[in-house]
């Protein structure tokens, strides 16, 4: 197990309010309801929509941003996750390995090809090289992901620790252009204050430690973190009741990850949020969850330590302290 992934204790008392995740989301339900513009788009099924909302959740290592408001299908956002990190985009492979088939609606039902959305993007981004001597074009082939774990390691404070799905030349290849486009990772420093906390919180059972001149060796014999990483994630199309917790809690694990390859403190999950909305078909499930008060507070994700980015397993992840309410079943899906 990751260090930082020693579970919580179990709740004792049932919520009757909404913890942090449920209020974020709920706000933003009731923003598009109270000052969306009605809209006609590609589907044919309307939406009411507003634009340029963002969502920040903290503390990703000990609160993992899962709805409690409603039950995810979390092996698919990790079977989804998994794969695009494969660098596949074959919808076959999508649900021959991983047993999902969130993308079936979409691409060559005989062959699976997708075109060259998040998974070729993210691992294969196609670029060209020029030589100047010749003036002759050479092809070349980008792995983002292994590149921002390398600049992680290498230069954690660089500014330009970015990956990009949204290859212009690509878009019209693409069964559908990317929604979640980009995404960017920050890193700081942990205070000493912080990190005696996170040690308190995984090794003591919160009991305070005596803050002396050893300290520094306690946190260091624990390997106790010195950075926090954040990941903010920039979304163009923002289907706000199916998709964007579907979209949270996969960027929320992606954090977890590039945070255990690290050893950093998970921190912070930013969405810069774009056309933001709700389709009419959806509104009789979204009053239904409006309703509905916390379950619980938000669960913790445990990870077992894998040695690159590119071996986790849908095993090597578990949920722990988390109870929701029902999803509802046949929720209709614009296409």
């Amino acid at each position: 197990m990751n260090l930082f992934n020693v579970p919580l204790s179990s709740p004792t008392k049932q919520y009757t309010t909404l913890n942090d995740v449920d209020y974020q989301y709920h706000n933003l339900l009731r923003n598009i309801i109270k000052n969306g513009y009605e809209k006609q788009n590609r589907t044919g099924v309307k939406t009411i929509s507003v634009f340029g909302e963002q969502i920040k959740f903290k503390n990703i290592t000990k609160n993992f941003p899962l709805l409690t408001t409603k039950k995810l299908h979390l092996k698919s956002v990790i079977g989804e996750l998994l794969w695009f990190l494969s660098g596949s985009s074959n919808k076959h492979e999508l649900k021959e390995k991983y047993g999902v088939s969130i993308w079936d609606e979409w691409g060559d039902d005989e062959t699976g090809e997708l075109g060259p959305v998040y998974g070729k993007q993210w691992r294969k981004w196609q670029g060209w090289l020029v030589n100047t001597e010749t003036g002759k074009c050479g092809s070349l082939w980008f792995d983002q992901i292994s590149q921002i774990v390398e600049q992680l390691k290498k230069n954690p404070d660089d500014r330009r620790i970015m990956v990009s799905a949204w290859n212009v030349a690509d878009i019209d290849k693409m069964a559908l252009p990317p929604c979640h486009y980009a995404f960017q990772i920050w890193t700081r420093d942990l205070n000493l204050e912080e990190r005696i906390k996170i040690y308190e919180d995984n090794f003591t059972n919160g009991i305070k430690i005596q803050h002396d001149e050893w300290v520094e060796s306690k946190l260091s014999t624990r390997n106790i973190s010195k950075k926090a990483i954040s990941l903010l994630w920039n979304q163009r199309s923002c289907d706000t009741f199916l998709g964007i917790p579907f979209n949270i809690a996969s960027y929320a694990i992606l954090l977890l990850m590039l945070a255990q390859q690290t050893n950093m403190y998970a921190d912070e999950l930013i969405g810069h949020l774009g056309d933001t909305h709700l389709y009419e078909n959806h509104m009789e499930y979204v009053n239904q969850q409006l309703a509905r008060d916390s379950k619980s507070e938000p669960p913790q994700m445990l990870l077992n330590k894998k040695d690159s980015i590119f071996d986790y397993t849908p095993e090597d992840f578990t949920l722990v302290n988390y109870e929701s309410w029902p999803n509802w079943r046949n929720i209709p899906i614009a296409i």
